[in-house]
């Protein structure tokens, strides 16, 4: 490997910067392709490159010149003046290839000295595992996205000269970019500097912290909050805490629960017991096995991120309360986009109440723990828990994923408090991004690309096959400037891998229509399932089931202000939208 590295950086830029052991590491990981994308030859040569419409994109180690895309390879070669058209490709093209395919070799890239040693083989350990997760194409290829705030939402690939259109972001309405947010965090940062010090026990507690868990407790009509790193940290802390400290707790969980309310549960050493997703027959069945006096939490989401699915908060309430359980409510996919003051699903569904004040008998009042995030609607980092005082102080004086992780930095929090604020006195993006959303939901049903049936903002276009869903997300970025990342397993089951398009305030009539005409390209080229197909073999994940109603958006066309039935919602003027949202005045951040 070391040699034939060293011979290849002779004329190779792209081996010649780059040493043996970084190539070793590449081959390991097959992130060649990644990599050979930041060298000036092969970068430009690999975004030039064109597929046929009978021939789909192969791997860049696999991939040989062809009479289709050697004209484009000449040119950009002949440029630096590498390309040697008696070998039919440049020398650069056929050592990086050639290194490509040493790095997918089956054979472990190890050196001489592991071979023979009778010491565990870590190497080769790693390679095996990784080898698994390519045979069985749920390898994750990450793609550099750099978004841009004054673009939004468009981004620069690995040169900034490239633009993208980004379909797939969690910054749901932008607010990443919001001009109040920005100064906020300016003006934080050029005050109290980059980082918070250390962990809030240590470093203490401070202003920005204080008015941001204020304003959450606020904004879900709660006594306390408690702020985190993540809410994957959130959830788990939380779980495992309560889980652990509550004597002979039984938690019961949704199928379809996120990986961090999953960990949290395993760590609590709690015994658990999993509900069909949104049953509530199943569930009711297995809280009536467990005696009253036994402590008992009921762990679900309102929105399900990957199929969209809203959860039935009400009757997950009302079940809690008969069979004597808390609820634990994760509105990470919905703070911020549901709800007069964007505090999620559970204040949704009191809609006028909550528009009018801040009633006691709500449905958000009866859920007992909510957790949520400050990095996507929000546009941040972080999340959070809010419920009693009692609670939350418990789970600030026993959770180790509080008490030993350092906190955020002031700048992150004094900015997530003025999104929420911001979010809190207007409906602008959520109107925006919610009428976008139905829009393109329309119009794939109207060319019957499968989307996942919901009532939420997450648009989930079944594919049904990780290799084809990759190939998918590469053609829609490499041909058409649109990224939107392929989701496989374990992220979602095996056989349901998917594209998932998250619309915002900024994607109007013109990029939808874009997203569209791609879409349907990619989906006739591939041959990909359409929503009759699905019908015919009995559907799959909610797609072309047989006599399936409807499923109703969760806002409303009254609260949307809209007077067209879903199938004939024009999309909106988000530019209009986004200028009227930014005359909402700025948002103080004093206690």
């Amino acid at each position: 490997m070391e040699i034939l590295a060293r011979n290849s950086r002779v004329f190779c830029p792209f081996l010649g910067k780059t040493s043996p052991a970084t190539l070793k590491a590449l081959s390991a990981s097959s992130g060649l392709k990644s990599a050979a994308k930041e060298c000036p030859v092969m970068g430009p040569a690999m975004a030039a490159r064109q597929y046929s419409s009978s021939t789909p994109p192969r791997a860049f180690h696999e991939s040989a010149p062809t009479k289709a895309n050697e004209t484009s390879l000449e040119s950009v070669h002949a440029k630096v003046g590498v390309f040697d058209t008696s070998k039919g490709i440049c020398e650069h093209g056929l050592a990086a290839m050639k290194v490509a395919a040493q790095a997918t070799s089956p054979e472990p890239v190890v050196s001489e000295a592991c071979e023979k040693s009778d010491k565990f083989n870590y190497e080769q350990f790693y390679h095996a595992e990784l080898t698994k997760k390519h045979n069985d194409k749920s390898y994750r290829y990450f793609n550099n996205i750099n978004r841009l705030a004054r673009e939004f939402p468009k981004a620069h690939t690995h040169s900034e000269t490239d633009r993208v259109t980004v379909w797939c972001s969690n910054d749901y309405l932008g607010m990443s970019k919001n001009k109040h947010v920005l100064k906020t965090m300016h003006d934080t940062l050029d005050k109290y500097g980059a980082g918070a010090g250390g962990t809030r026990n240590i470093a203490g507690h401070n202003k920005s912290a204080l008015e941001l868990e204020a304003s959450l407790a606020d904004l879900h009509s709660k006594e306390a909050a408690l702020v985190f790193s993540s809410c994957y940290v959130a959830n788990d802390a939380t779980l495992s805490t309560l889980g652990s400290k509550l004597p002979n707790c039984v938690i019961l969980s949704d199928q379809l629960n996120h990986a961090s309310m999953i960990q949290g549960i395993r760590h609590s050493n709690a015994r658990k017991i999993v509900f069909k997703h949104n049953n509530l027959e199943d569930l009711e069945n297995k809280l009536k096995s467990l005696p009253l006096d036994v402590p008992k939490i009921i762990a679900f989401e309102s929105v399900y991120s990957m199929c969209g699915s809203v959860a039935p908060i009400k009757e997950i309430c009302d079940l809690a309360e008969k069979y004597g359980a808390i609820t634990f409510l994760d509105e990470v996919h919905a703070v911020g986009m549901y709800g007069p003051n964007g505090a999620g699903v559970a204040e949704h569904l009191d809609f006028d109440a909550h528009a009018q004040g801040r009633p006691d008998e709500t449905v958000m009042s009866r859920v007992d723990i909510i957790t949520g995030t400050l990095g996507k609607a929000y546009g941040a980092v972080g999340g959070y828990i809010a419920g009693s005082a009692y609670f939350v102080d418990m789970i600030r004086s026993l959770a180790p994923g509080f008490i030993f992780t350092t906190s955020l930095p002031p700048a992150i929090m004094a900015g997530a408090r003025t999104a929420i604020e911001y979010q809190k006195k207007t409906l602008t993006d959520r109107v925006a991004q919610q009428t976008n959303t139905r829009y393109v939901k329309s119009r794939l049903a109207e060319l019957g690309i499968p989307v996942v049936p919901n009532p939420s903002h997450i648009v989930p276009i079944l594919v049904g096959d990780a290799e084809t869903a990759k190939i998918a997300s590469d053609m829609l970025l490499e041909r058409f400037d649109i990224y939107v990342q392929a989701i496989n397993y374990p992220t979602v089951p095996v056989g349901e891998e998917r594209l998932r398009v998250t619309p915002t305030p900024g994607h109007g009539p013109e990029l939808a229509e874009n997203l569209v005409s791609a879409l349907e390209t990619v989906w006739k080229e591939l041959n990909c399932k359409r929503v009759a197909d699905w019908e015919a073999v009995g559907g799959l994940a909610g797609v072309g089931v047989k006599d399936a109603k409807p499923v109703q958006p969760i806002w409303t066309d009254a609260q949307l202000g809209l007077a067209s039935s879903p199938s004939e919602i024009e999309a909106p003027n988000s530019s209009i939208l986004l200028e009227e949202s930014e005359k909402v005045a700025a948002v103080s951040v004093s206690a």
